[in-house]
């Protein structure tokens, strides 16, 4: 639970919105469900709710709500991008250029860019909590 969010456990009170609309948007955090109704974000756990108002609801302005609510996504598909572009065009740049090379380089590139987009999204998110 972050510091935004509001914890209601359900045997306290059992409750979910009526109009609200299960999702699968946002991050789960170990979640039964998620639900959304306009900015609010309820997750449903075993034994509880958590509650947050997001900036932007995500089903109306996704990019706005990732730049407001959730840079660190961001962060990491950028770093993810720009990282493994940057492994493959330098294992390309520095082969004999034959079709295996650049299938290599291909590969190289995803492959770093999975891992350098996880690193930018941890350390984000990490920076984004403390």
């Amino acid at each position: 639970m972050t510091w935004d969010e509001i914890e209601v456990p359900k045997e306290l009170r059992p409750f979910m919105l009526e109009k609200a609309e299960e999702t699968l948007l946002g991050h789960k955090n170990g979640s039964i469900k998620q639900y959304r109704y306009g900015n609010l974000h309820i997750r449903e756990y075993n034994d509880k709710y958590l509650v947050h108002m997001d900036k932007i609801d995500p089903r109306k302005n996704p990019l706005g709500h990732l730049a407001l609510d959730a840079p660190e996504v961001l962060v990491g598909l950028a770093s993810g991008a720009f990282g493994g572009a940057k492994v493959a065009s330098y294992l390309y740049k520095n082969s004999k250029k034959t079709k295996k090379d650049m299938q290599v380089s291909a590969a190289a590139g995803v492959i770093s860019s999975l891992v350098i987009g996880y690193v930018g999204y941890k350390l984000a998110k990490k920076i984004k909590n403390e």
